[in-house]
């Protein structure tokens, strides 16, 4: 039985530091921008966060696609 995979949609996800703890240690946060195109490439979507973050005052840690696919049964 073949299985075929159906885009639904995909999000970004921008973590960012907020601060530290007393020992030093980083104080993370997220952001996610739900919706983002399809044909959007991970290259300018990974820019798109560069520039969003490059106007706040939170350093920028990591980027993450999550992209969620409906598994269909043909």
């Amino acid at each position: 039985m073949p299985i075929i995979s159906e885009s639904l949609n995909s999000a970004l996800i921008a973590i960012y530091q907020t601060g530290s703890t007393p020992t030093g240690t980083p104080v993370t946060r997220q952001k996610s921008l739900s919706y983002v195109r399809a044909d959007a490439t991970e290259a300018d979507l990974y820019d798109v966060a560069q520039a969003l973050f490059s106007l706040s005052e939170q350093q920028l840690v990591d980027v993450q696609l999550r992209k969620n696919f409906r598994l269909i049964e043909e």
